[in-house]
């Protein structure tokens, strides 16, 4: 088994930030699947099926270990709820600390990283893919989601494709966030729009 959580640290995604593009920049025509990719994906659906969907909640490092088996790169104490969606394995990374919570929806097509901390709430949905809808033919689009260290998905929230949340960053429960979130900012609603900043705690 291959090691997925060396140098995770180097890359969390709060280093990443610090020029937000709009997500329209990074959505792009993702290719068609393949056999190959057909056949890992429902190898991955039947394993969590069989061996984590219904552990025990406190089984976090099972649920690690089988990530990890597919490719995801998790760092230490990430915590994966059973009842969480990872569509593909091999396109998480999930660095330390950070949390898929209960029913979240990973539709990874793309890479959904989140930094050291971060949480995705309860049925939060993170969506890299949708389809080209000016087009006849109605091709898949796809571009990665990065979450921030420390940021916070709140509960039923949408994240699209391509969106960037910055550190400690938060998109309230049930918002629709479809252009990126600089760290910091607090926002809310369908489209989601910033309604605050989070408070930065004193050095002691």
């Amino acid at each position: 088994m291959r090691d997925n959580t060396a140098g995770m640290e180097s890359t969390a995604p709060s280093a990443a930030v610090t020029g937000l593009t709009s997500a329209k920049d990074q959505v792009a025509l993702h290719p068609a699947p393949t056999t190959s990719d057909r056949v890992s994906r429902l190898a991955w659906t039947v394993t969590w099926a069989l061996l984590a969907r219904w552990t025990p909640v406190p089984l976090h490092g099972w649920r690690r270990l089988l990530l990890r088996i597919f490719g995801a790169r998790i760092g230490a104490d990430a915590v994966i709820y059973p009842s969480a969606r990872v569509w593909a394995p091999w396109n998480l990374v999930m660095h330390s600390g950070s949390c898929l919570a209960e029913g979240a929806d990973c539709y990874n097509v793309a890479t959904v990283t989140i930094g050291t901390g971060a949480i995705v709430s309860q049925r939060a949905y993170l969506c890299t893919a949708g389809h080209d809808l000016h087009r006849s033919d109605f091709p898949l689009i796809a571009g990665p989601i990065s979450i921030g260290a420390g940021a916070w998905v709140a509960a039923e929230a949408f994240v699209g494709p391509g969106v960037t949340i910055g550190e400690r960053g938060v998109a309230a429960a049930r918002a629709v966030v479809v252009h990126s979130v600089g760290p910091d900012e607090i926002v809310a609603s369908n489209p989601a729009k910033v309604i605050g900043r989070r408070k930065r705690e004193a050095a002691t």
